[in-house]
């Protein structure tokens, strides 16, 4: 294993280059240790209570160190590299993936490559995780440290590369999660951690994480905006009061039905002349169904903000009260 240390990580010399022979057992202490040397360290404070958050987190690092000696396809010649600079920490192991693991599906898919390698360290090293969770936990410990996720999509049919980036993104979030607790986070699954992240940046939950939001959301940990199509989770009041943004909860929870009826009753305003029909309407929101958006009309007319003439296609849409 070979690590190469950057003062600046887009350099093409290293600055630094040390070399590990021999059992992985042996040396992967001090390994660790020559990385901790350069972790730089964020200081964060709650009321009375500070902490401190380094850029590579220790557990995330020995999961990735480990797994690319216990799976990196051994046919292949070369060694394993390690590329640290202050804030990226680039684990490149020879081989691809094993069969039936993408980056894809790295987290719920599990192939040991080199099953009697994992069984030892399994037995050896009481920190590593059993049956291929080591992933699990490099995700479920950057999203508690508010990191971005552990990041294989550079690697290929040669190479397993993975990226860790030291950055805190999200303050707040940290806080929010101290809020949580530790007992609570106990109980999360990797799932979990990813829907709150996904709530957290004001991103939809995609179909595979949806079974994770109904105990979320009886946790008090998310809450439902939006109807149809349009429907996403967003961090709930708990959390926006929490970190002090009551009002930003407000025009969270509020963006979809006041706004999408402001950029209809815009547009209605715009094109009063000739009226505006469903078609035209619906391409001002287009992440809305067809039924979604005929209640923002409907709700509209009710508010005695527009009306409607005609029928069917032939329907337009008009404001009151001029422009």
């Amino acid at each position: 294993m070979i690590l190469e240390y950057r003062v600046h990580e887009d350099s093409t010399r290293y600055d630094d280059r040390g070399t590990y022979h021999g059992g992985f057992l042996l040396y992967h202490d001090r390994l660790w240790q020559k990385i901790n040397l350069r972790n730089e360290v964020d200081q964060f404070q709650e009321g009375l209570f500070r902490w401190d958050i380094r850029a590579f987190n220790e557990r995330v690092v020995r999961e990735a160190l480990l797994n690319a000696v216990t799976h990196r396809d051994y046919q292949h010649s070369g060694s394993v590299f390690v590329k640290q600079a202050a804030r990226k920490l680039l684990v490149e192991s020879p081989g691809g993936f094993p069969p039936g693991i993408t980056p894809a599906n790295i987290l719920t898919e599990h192939n040991a490559r080199n099953r009697l390698i994992a069984e030892t360290f399994e037995r050896c090293i009481p920190a590593v995780e059993r049956s291929g969770q080591g992933v699990n936990a490099m995700f479920e410990e950057s999203i508690k440290e508010s990191k971005p996720l552990p990041d294989y999509s550079g690697s290929d049919d040669y190479h397993v590369r993975l990226v860790l980036r030291g950055q805190v993104q999200d303050e707040e979030f940290l806080r929010f999660l101290e809020q949580v607790g530790q007992e609570t986070q106990r109980t999360f699954s990797t799932q979990d951690f990813i829907v709150l992240d996904l709530a957290r940046q004001g991103e939809l939950v995609p179909a595979e994480h949806r079974d994770r939001v109904p105990r979320l959301r009886g946790l008090g940990l998310l809450e439902k905006t939006g109807y149809g199509k349009g429907t996403r989770y967003i961090l709930s009041r708990h959390y926006y009061r929490a970190v002090g943004k009551r009002g930003a909860y407000t025009r969270a929870k509020g963006l979809d039905e006041g706004t999408n009826k402001e950029l209809l009753l815009k547009h209605i305003r715009e094109n009063q002349d000739e009226g505006s029909p469903l078609a035209d309407l619906m391409d001002v929101l287009p992440d809305l169904t067809r039924n979604r958006v005929q209640r923002l009309l409907r709700d509209l007319r009710n508010e005695g903000r527009t009306h409607v003439t005609g029928l069917g296609p032939g329907a337009r849409w008009y404001p009151n009260g001029g422009v």
